[in-house]
Protein backbone atom coordinates (compact mmCIF):
# COMPACT_ATOMS: atom_id res chain seq x y z
CA UNK A 1 0.00 0.00 0.00
CA UNK A 2 1.61 3.05 -1.15
CA UNK A 3 1.74 6.64 1.00
CA UNK A 4 3.42 8.79 2.47
CA UNK A 5 3.45 10.29 6.19
CA UNK A 6 3.95 13.20 6.98
CA UNK A 7 3.97 14.78 11.22
CA UNK A 8 2.65 18.01 10.62
CA UNK A 9 2.09 19.13 14.11
CA UNK A 10 2.68 19.08 17.84
CA UNK A 11 1.12 20.30 20.19
CA UNK A 12 -1.45 23.19 20.05
CA UNK A 13 -0.90 26.43 21.87
CA UNK A 14 -4.90 26.69 21.26
CA UNK A 15 -7.18 26.30 24.96
CA UNK A 16 -6.66 23.43 26.12
CA UNK A 17 -9.88 21.01 26.17
CA UNK A 18 -10.04 18.44 29.25
CA UNK A 19 -11.17 15.02 27.94
CA UNK A 20 -11.59 12.02 30.03
CA UNK A 21 -10.52 9.30 29.63
CA UNK A 22 -7.36 10.56 26.72
CA UNK A 23 -4.53 10.04 29.14
CA UNK A 24 -1.91 7.07 29.43
CA UNK A 25 -0.49 5.56 32.01
CA UNK A 26 -0.52 6.03 35.51
CA UNK A 27 1.37 9.12 35.80
CA UNK A 28 -0.43 11.09 33.60
CA UNK A 29 -4.11 9.94 34.70
CA UNK A 30 -3.31 11.75 38.24
CA UNK A 31 -0.69 14.51 36.78
CA UNK A 32 2.14 13.11 39.27
CA UNK A 33 4.23 12.57 36.03
CA UNK A 34 7.30 15.08 35.34
CA UNK A 35 5.87 18.37 35.00
CA UNK A 36 2.36 16.96 36.02
CA UNK A 37 1.48 16.97 32.46
CA UNK A 38 0.03 14.27 29.88
CA UNK A 39 1.51 11.94 27.21
CA UNK A 40 1.22 13.42 23.54
CA UNK A 41 -1.23 10.96 22.04
CA UNK A 42 -0.46 11.16 17.94
CA UNK A 43 -3.40 11.00 15.38
CA UNK A 44 -3.43 9.79 11.95
CA UNK A 45 -5.16 11.55 9.71
CA UNK A 46 -5.36 10.55 5.93
CA UNK A 47 -5.85 13.40 2.60
CA UNK A 48 -5.27 12.97 -0.89
CA UNK A 49 -4.04 16.55 -1.76
CA UNK A 50 -5.10 20.70 -1.44
CA UNK A 51 -7.20 22.15 0.21
CA UNK A 52 -7.77 18.77 2.18
CA UNK A 53 -3.96 18.82 3.15
CA UNK A 54 -4.56 22.20 4.01
CA UNK A 55 -7.26 21.85 6.35
CA UNK A 56 -5.38 18.87 8.26
CA UNK A 57 -2.34 21.23 8.91
CA UNK A 58 -4.47 23.86 9.83
CA UNK A 59 -5.89 21.43 12.39
CA UNK A 60 -2.79 20.33 14.07
CA UNK A 61 -2.13 23.71 14.82
CA UNK A 62 -5.42 23.44 16.61
CA UNK A 63 -5.91 20.47 18.15
CA UNK A 64 -5.72 20.82 21.72
CA UNK A 65 -3.17 19.09 24.33
CA UNK A 66 -2.51 16.32 24.67
CA UNK A 67 -3.25 15.43 21.16
CA UNK A 68 -1.04 16.22 17.93
CA UNK A 69 -2.07 15.30 14.43
CA UNK A 70 -0.01 13.39 11.83
CA UNK A 71 -1.04 13.89 8.10
CA UNK A 72 -0.77 10.42 5.70
CA UNK A 73 -0.85 11.65 2.37
CA UNK A 74 -2.39 9.23 -0.02
CA UNK A 75 -2.57 8.81 -3.82
CA UNK A 76 -6.69 8.34 -4.05
CA UNK A 77 -9.96 8.02 -2.81
CA UNK A 78 -10.30 4.61 -1.88
CA UNK A 79 -7.06 3.84 0.32
CA UNK A 80 -7.87 6.49 2.53
CA UNK A 81 -11.38 4.94 3.63
CA UNK A 82 -9.37 1.00 3.29
CA UNK A 83 -6.77 2.42 5.78
CA UNK A 84 -9.47 3.51 7.98
CA UNK A 85 -11.53 0.67 7.93
CA UNK A 86 -8.81 -1.08 8.91
CA UNK A 87 -7.84 0.39 12.13
CA UNK A 88 -4.59 2.17 10.79
CA UNK A 89 -5.68 5.52 10.33
CA UNK A 90 -7.85 7.48 13.31
CA UNK A 91 -9.95 9.40 10.53
CA UNK A 92 -9.65 11.48 7.23
CA UNK A 93 -10.56 13.49 5.64
CA UNK A 94 -11.33 12.95 1.55
CA UNK A 95 -14.74 12.49 0.43
CA UNK A 96 -18.15 13.64 1.04
CA UNK A 97 -20.98 11.69 2.82
CA UNK A 98 -22.73 9.68 -0.38
CA UNK A 99 -19.01 8.56 -1.36
CA UNK A 100 -18.78 7.48 2.10
CA UNK A 101 -22.01 5.58 2.18
CA UNK A 102 -20.97 3.87 -1.28
CA UNK A 103 -17.93 2.63 -0.23
CA UNK A 104 -19.36 1.66 3.53
CA UNK A 105 -22.14 -0.51 1.09
CA UNK A 106 -19.60 -1.96 -1.42
CA UNK A 107 -17.11 -3.33 1.55
CA UNK A 108 -19.38 -3.94 4.66
CA UNK A 109 -17.44 -0.62 6.10
CA UNK A 110 -19.31 1.03 8.95
CA UNK A 111 -17.28 4.44 8.41
CA UNK A 112 -19.38 7.81 9.97
CA UNK A 113 -19.27 11.27 9.42
CA UNK A 114 -17.84 13.49 12.19
CA UNK A 115 -17.79 16.91 11.44
CA UNK A 116 -18.42 18.56 7.77
CA UNK A 117 -15.98 21.24 6.80
CA UNK A 118 -16.32 22.96 3.73
CA UNK A 119 -18.44 22.73 0.34
CA UNK A 120 -17.50 21.68 -2.80
CA UNK A 121 -18.16 23.77 -6.15
CA UNK A 122 -17.56 21.22 -9.09
CA UNK A 123 -18.35 21.85 -12.71
CA UNK A 124 -17.97 20.87 -16.55
CA UNK A 125 -15.37 22.12 -18.31
CA UNK A 126 -14.56 22.26 -21.71
CA UNK A 127 -11.23 23.19 -23.75
CA UNK A 128 -13.25 24.19 -26.86
CA UNK A 129 -16.58 25.12 -26.37
CA UNK A 130 -18.43 28.05 -24.09
CA UNK A 131 -21.29 26.66 -23.22
CA UNK A 132 -23.10 23.23 -22.66
CA UNK A 133 -25.03 23.89 -25.69
CA UNK A 134 -22.18 23.94 -27.78
CA UNK A 135 -21.48 20.67 -27.27
CA UNK A 136 -22.09 18.46 -30.64
CA UNK A 137 -23.64 15.44 -31.54
CA UNK A 138 -22.05 12.80 -30.63
CA UNK A 139 -20.02 14.76 -28.03
CA UNK A 140 -17.74 13.27 -25.33
CA UNK A 141 -18.51 14.17 -21.78
CA UNK A 142 -16.43 12.41 -19.54
CA UNK A 143 -17.56 12.20 -15.75
CA UNK A 144 -16.24 10.06 -12.72
CA UNK A 145 -16.88 6.55 -12.68
CA UNK A 146 -18.02 6.53 -8.86
CA UNK A 147 -21.98 6.43 -8.25
CA UNK A 148 -22.49 9.81 -6.11
CA UNK A 149 -19.84 11.59 -8.62
CA UNK A 150 -21.56 10.49 -11.54
CA UNK A 151 -24.92 11.46 -10.35
CA UNK A 152 -23.93 14.87 -9.60
CA UNK A 153 -22.26 14.83 -13.17
CA UNK A 154 -25.21 13.69 -14.88
CA UNK A 155 -27.60 16.22 -13.83
CA UNK A 156 -25.83 18.76 -14.71
CA UNK A 157 -26.07 17.61 -18.36
CA UNK A 158 -30.06 16.58 -17.68
CA UNK A 159 -30.34 20.56 -15.61
CA UNK A 160 -28.44 21.91 -19.27
CA UNK A 161 -31.17 19.90 -21.46
CA UNK A 162 -29.01 17.78 -23.31
CA UNK A 163 -30.21 14.77 -21.87
CA UNK A 164 -33.14 13.34 -19.63
CA UNK A 165 -33.02 11.18 -16.92
CA UNK A 166 -35.29 8.53 -15.72
CA UNK A 167 -37.78 10.28 -13.35
CA UNK A 168 -37.97 7.54 -11.07
CA UNK A 169 -34.68 7.51 -10.60
CA UNK A 170 -32.95 8.38 -7.41
CA UNK A 171 -31.49 11.85 -8.06
CA UNK A 172 -28.15 11.44 -6.49
CA UNK A 173 -27.48 7.54 -7.47
CA UNK A 174 -28.26 7.71 -11.31
CA UNK A 175 -26.31 6.16 -13.98
CA UNK A 176 -26.00 6.57 -17.64
CA UNK A 177 -28.44 3.67 -17.48
CA UNK A 178 -31.13 6.09 -16.16
CA UNK A 179 -30.30 8.10 -19.44
CA UNK A 180 -34.12 7.39 -21.05
CA UNK A 181 -33.29 10.46 -24.13
CA UNK A 182 -30.22 11.30 -25.76
CA UNK A 183 -31.17 13.09 -28.56
CA UNK A 184 -27.62 14.18 -29.47
CA UNK A 185 -25.92 10.55 -29.01
CA UNK A 186 -23.51 12.00 -26.29
CA UNK A 187 -20.82 9.52 -25.55
CA UNK A 188 -20.33 9.46 -21.86
CA UNK A 189 -16.57 7.86 -20.35
CA UNK A 190 -16.72 6.99 -17.03
CA UNK A 191 -13.23 7.20 -15.76
CA UNK A 192 -11.39 7.24 -11.96
CA UNK A 193 -11.82 10.19 -10.27
CA UNK A 194 -8.01 11.07 -9.90
CA UNK A 195 -8.08 10.93 -14.18
CA UNK A 196 -10.55 13.26 -14.62
CA UNK A 197 -8.03 16.10 -15.52
CA UNK A 198 -5.82 14.25 -17.79
CA UNK A 199 -9.37 14.45 -20.01
CA UNK A 200 -9.70 17.75 -20.28
CA UNK A 201 -7.79 18.82 -23.44
CA UNK A 202 -9.79 16.03 -25.68
CA UNK A 203 -12.92 16.17 -23.93
CA UNK A 204 -16.08 17.92 -25.07
CA UNK A 205 -16.74 18.48 -21.98
CA UNK A 206 -15.69 16.58 -18.21
CA UNK A 207 -16.55 16.87 -14.89
CA UNK A 208 -13.81 18.64 -12.53
CA UNK A 209 -13.67 19.44 -8.58
CA UNK A 210 -12.22 22.52 -7.62
CA UNK A 211 -9.23 21.34 -6.28
CA UNK A 212 -8.62 19.58 -9.87
CA UNK A 213 -9.71 22.42 -11.83
CA UNK A 214 -7.78 24.88 -10.12
CA UNK A 215 -4.62 22.61 -10.62
CA UNK A 216 -5.18 23.14 -14.96
CA UNK A 217 -5.42 27.13 -14.13
CA UNK A 218 -9.43 27.13 -13.82
CA UNK A 219 -12.08 28.24 -11.85
CA UNK A 220 -15.66 27.66 -11.56
CA UNK A 221 -16.94 31.33 -12.45
CA UNK A 222 -14.59 31.93 -15.21
CA UNK A 223 -14.25 28.51 -16.64
CA UNK A 224 -16.95 25.98 -16.00
CA UNK A 225 -19.71 25.51 -18.48
CA UNK A 226 -21.81 24.46 -16.18
CA UNK A 227 -21.81 23.91 -11.96
CA UNK A 228 -23.36 22.21 -9.08
CA UNK A 229 -22.65 22.99 -5.26
CA UNK A 230 -24.95 21.27 -2.88
CA UNK A 231 -24.54 21.46 0.70
CA UNK A 232 -24.82 17.35 1.34
CA UNK A 233 -21.51 17.46 -0.75
CA UNK A 234 -19.91 18.73 1.84
CA UNK A 235 -16.26 17.60 2.49
CA UNK A 236 -16.18 15.97 5.66
CA UNK A 237 -13.96 14.45 8.65
CA UNK A 238 -15.14 10.86 8.47
CA UNK A 239 -14.01 8.01 11.46
CA UNK A 240 -15.40 4.78 12.50
CA UNK A 241 -18.51 3.61 14.21
CA UNK A 242 -16.48 2.20 17.02
CA UNK A 243 -14.38 5.52 17.85
CA UNK A 244 -16.82 7.99 16.45
CA UNK A 245 -17.76 8.95 20.70
CA UNK A 246 -14.02 8.69 22.07
CA UNK A 247 -12.32 11.34 23.38
CA UNK A 248 -9.88 11.07 20.54
CA UNK A 249 -12.34 12.04 17.56
CA UNK A 250 -14.02 14.35 19.57
CA UNK A 251 -10.50 16.73 19.75
CA UNK A 252 -10.31 16.36 15.93
CA UNK A 253 -13.71 17.43 15.68
CA UNK A 254 -13.02 20.39 17.38
CA UNK A 255 -9.61 21.21 15.75
CA UNK A 256 -11.27 20.75 12.28
CA UNK A 257 -14.10 23.02 13.43
CA UNK A 258 -11.99 26.23 14.56
CA UNK A 259 -10.38 29.24 13.85
CA UNK A 260 -7.27 28.05 11.81
CA UNK A 261 -8.94 25.66 9.93
CA UNK A 262 -11.74 28.73 8.37
CA UNK A 263 -9.03 30.98 7.61
CA UNK A 264 -6.89 27.86 5.67
CA UNK A 265 -10.08 27.41 3.77
CA UNK A 266 -10.63 31.42 3.37
CA UNK A 267 -7.62 31.67 2.41
CA UNK A 268 -7.80 28.85 -0.23
CA UNK A 269 -11.20 30.26 -1.15
CA UNK A 270 -13.24 27.85 -0.70
CA UNK A 271 -16.54 27.73 1.07
CA UNK A 272 -16.87 26.83 4.63
CA UNK A 273 -19.43 24.46 5.74
CA UNK A 274 -19.56 24.77 9.09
Amino acid sequence: MRHRLIITATAATAALLTLAGCATGPDAADGSGAGGGQETRTLKVAATTTPMTDVVEAAAEAIAAPYEIELVEVADYVQPNSMLQHGELDANFVQHPPFMEEFNAGNDASLVVIEPVYLTVVGMYSSTHASMDEVPEGGRIVIPQDTSNAARALQMVAKAGLIELDADADTWSVTVDDITKNPKNLDFVEVDIMQLSAAYPEADAVFLHGTFARQLGLTPDEDAIAVEQDPQFAVSLVSREDNADSPEVAALAEAFHSDEVRQALEDAEVPVAF
